[in-house]
This record gives structure tokens, C-alpha cells and sequence, in this order.
């Protein structure tokens, strides 16, 4: 079993990722900059809750692929929405 320093680690990863993302947003970057950064964010913060959060990291590995094509489509659906705002 995951310890709960780990856990508390996660958190603490996630908090400061989350964190950073705002500030991007209110940053004044460029439109393409601040939404390259936080989908980059973003995709790391949707790992490690995958991976620690819902235990993936300890399941078969065909689950998790599967999960990982979940995600790509749902990135590529962003991507595609994204381009109706500009």
C-alpha cells in the first residue's frame, strides 16, 4: 500500500500545479503560450490523479492504456474546441 507521505506529496504537487495554472492565466502571455503551458499542466495533473488517486498505477497494464486513449481523445477534443475560440 502507498504511504500517506506520498499521498501528501501528490496533494502538495497538484496544489502547486494548480496554482502555477492560474497564474499563467493572469500572467498576460500570449493566447498559443498560456494554453500550451496549461494543457501541459493539465495532462500531468490528469496523470498522477490517474495514477496515485485511482490506483492505475497498480492495475493491469491494458487498463491503463485504455484510460490513456480516454485521455488523448479527450486532449484532442480540447485541442479541436480550442480553435473555435481563436
Amino acid at each position: 500500500m502507498v504511504s500517506t507521505k506520498l499521498y501528501t506529496a501528490i496533494y502538495a504537487v497538484l496544489f502547486v500545479s494548480a496554482t502555477v495554472q492560474v497564474l499563467v492565466e493572469f500572467a498576460g502571455l500570449a493566447y498559443g503560450t498560456a494554453f500550451a503551458l496549461i494543457m501541459v499542466l493539465s495532462v500531468a495533473k490528469a496523470v498522477l490523479v490517474a495514477a496515485y488517486f485511482q490506483h492505475l498505477r497498480f492495475e493491469p497494464r491494458s487498463l491503463t492504456y485504455l484510460l490513456g486513449i480516454g485521455l488523448a481523445a479527450a486532449l484532442a477534443l480540447t485541442l479541436a474546441a480550442s480553435y473555435s475560440i481563436l
